[in-house]
């Protein structure tokens, strides 16, 4: 388990008074794989850090569903954040992907530190850059490549941020997340297989990375 020393270590550069009264007032849990952490439409009752673990954020529309982002270790969610300064109900669901530590921030004290202890603003504004430079990308993604390639691109980040391969996942949930059908993604995975460039195992995909 984390312990305190460990968030300070972590979060050292947003002072010694916000990490105190951030250790004071948050709670620390540990939710297992696929545990829904926040849904569209609810307040945001707790902004997450990621202490451990991977949580994967998403967006939904007539039962389709996009990803937006992941959030890694050290990271937050900057979707809630925006939800809950602007007293705003959420436009995004939050779930585990694996099992994951997370510090939950009361929404209520947000507010309140953004003027009482400015530098917390560097712990989102971090999220602001991170998360516009991938949007961008997923634009640039969506306009320019092919859909094969965005597969192989999202294979590839799934790789690198749960570090294992291969990749335990069904075609229905990369459909989900590139907002496309499983008929089309089994479709891809076929013709990248006999390119070499994956393999299919019986519920996992393996990339062969270069």
């Amino acid at each position: 388990m984390i312990d305190t020393f460990e968030i300070e270590k972590k979060f050292k550069y947003l002072g010694n008074d916000l990490c105190t009264e951030l250790i004071s007032v948050s709670e620390i849990k540990k939710f297992p794989a696929n545990t829904e952490l926040i849904r569209e439409g609810q307040y945001v009752k707790y902004i997450p850090i990621v202490l451990n673990g991977l949580v994967k954020v998403f967006t939904q529309f007539e039962e389709k569903e996009l990803l937006l982002y992941y959030i890694k270790p050290e990271q937050s969610c900057i979707m809630s954040f925006s939800s809950c300064i602007n007293n705003d109900k959420s436009k995004i669901f939050a779930i585990t992907e694996e099992e994951s530590t997370v510090l939950l921030i009361p929404s209520d004290k947000i507010a309140k530190w953004v003027t009482q202890f400015p530098t917390i603003n560097a712990l989102f504004y971090k999220q602001y850059d991170l998360r516009y430079a991938e949007l961008v990308d997923t634009i640039h993604q969506m306009l320019y490549y092919k859909l094969d390639k965005r597969l192989l691109d999202y294979l590839s980040e799934k790789v690198t941020v749960t570090g294992k391969n291969p990749i335990k996942i069904s075609h229905k949930e990369i459909a989900n997340d590139l907002g496309t059908a499983r008929e089309v993604i089994s479709r891809l995975v076929k013709k990248l297989e006999k390119q070499n460039l994956l393999k299919q195992h019986h519920d996992s995909i393996e990339l062969f990375l270069s």
